[in-house]
C-alpha cells in the first residue's frame, strides 16, 4: 500500500511539520497494534491512516492519527497532509474533503492557491491554576494558564516571544503534568513580521518531545488570542527548529459552517500549504 511523508504548514520541503500518510483499502480498520507499529517505524510526530467510506454518509473518508506511542483524538498537520495526499494522488474531487474522526466530521477545503483550510472545533478554554513547579519545569515565569477541555492540552502564557523562543524545558517534568501536552505562547514582538503570536508545543508523554507545528493546538490558541487582540483572523508562528505558519479564523456558533461541517459550536479554520517529500510503498500489510 502507498505511504507518503508530507511536510505540512509550509510551502517548501524540510520545514513545517512532517506527517506520514498511509492510504488503506476500503473495509474495516486494520489491527490497532499494526497501526502502532507503522507509526513507530515512521517515527514522526504523527502518522495518519486514511480509508475510504461507503458513499452517502456524512464523510467520504475515515481518518485516525498515531504518534510513535499513542493514538490522538485530533491532529491538524496530519489532516492537512492527508488532504494533500488525496488531492495530489487524484483521489479527491474539487469540493471539500470530509473525514470521519474521533473529533467528529472534519472538513478540508483547498483554495485556488493550493492552500488547504481545515474546519476544526474550537477548544473550550477555562482559566486554570498554574500547576506547582511549572515555571521551574519550563525555566520561565508563567503569566497564566488555560485548560482546553477535550483537547487535553495545557495552554501556558509567557511574558514575551523571546521567552518562548529561548525555552529549554525539563521534558521529564512536563511528562508529570496532567494534560497530554503543554503549549506555550506569547504575543509577537514585531507583528509586521507576518504573524500575531508565537507558540511551541511539548508532548513527551505521547512520544513527541517537541512538535514542529501543531494544528490542533491552534484550536486553543486562536480563541485565546482572538479575545486578547480583538480580532477573529490571526496568524500564528510555531517557533520550533523547523517552524511554520498557521493562519487561523475563528467562527461563531451562529455563522454558517463550511460545506459538510457540523453546525453549532465555535469552529476554527486552520489554513496552510503542504509539500510531498517522499512517496513510496509500505510492504508490511496488516
Amino acid at each position: 500500500m502507498r505511504i507518503s511523508i508530507i511536510d505540512a504548514f509550509t510551502d517548501r520541503p524540510f520545514s513545517g511539520n512532517p506527517a506520514a500518510v498511509c492510504l488503506l483499502p476500503a473495509g474495516e480498520w486494520p489491527a490497532e497494534a499494526w497501526m502502532r507499529q507503522v507509526a513507530r517505524e515512521m517515527n514522526l510526530s504523527e502518522t495518519a491512516f486514511v480509508r475510504p467510506l461507503a458513499p452517502g454518509g456524512p464523510a467520504q473518508w475515515a481518518l485516525r492519527w498515531f504518534t510513535p506511542m499513542t493514538e490522538v483524538p485530533l491532529c491538524g498537520h496530519g489532516t492537512l497532509a492527508a488532504t494533500h495526499a488525496l488531492r495530489t494522488q487524484g483521489l479527491a474531487g474539487d469540493g471539500p474533503v470530509r473525514f470521519s474522526s474521533l473529533s467528529g466530521v472534519l472538513t478540508a477545503t483547498a483554495g485556488p492557491d493550493a492552500m488547504i483550510s481545515l474546519d476544526f472545533p474550537a477548544a473550550d478554554l477555562v482559566p486554570a491554576e498554574v500547576p506547582p513547579g511549572l515555571a521551574e519545569t519550563l525555566g520561565s515565569p508563567v503569566l497564566g494558564c488555560r485548560s482546553t477541555g477535550a483537547l487535553d492540552v495545557l495552554l501556558v502564557e509567557l511574558r514575551s516571544e523571546h521567552a518562548v523562543r529561548g525555552l529549554a524545558p525539563d521534558l521529564a517534568g512536563i511528562t508529570h503534568q496532567r494534560a497530554r501536552g503543554v503549549v506555550v505562547t506569547a504575543p509577537a514582538e514585531s507583528p509586521g513580521e507576518g504573524y500575531d503570536f508565537v507558540s511551541r508545543y511539548f508532548a513527551p508523554a505521547a512520544g513527541v518531545a517537541e512538535d514542529p507545528v501543531t494544528g490542533s493546538a491552534h484550536t486553543a490558541l486562536a480563541p485565546f488570542w482572538a479575545e486578547r487582540l480583538g480580532r477573529t483572523e490571526l496568524t500564528g508562528y510555531q517557533a520550533s527548529a523547523r517552524g511554520g505558519l498557521v493562519r487561523c479564523a475563528l467562527r461563531g456558533p451562529d455563522e454558517a459552517p463550511a460545506e459538510g461541517s457540523p453546525a453549532g459550536g465555535r469552529r476554527v479554520l486552520l489554513s496552510g500549504h503542504a509539500v510531498t517529500v517522499l512517496d513510496g510503498v509500505l510492504h508490511s500489510t496488516p
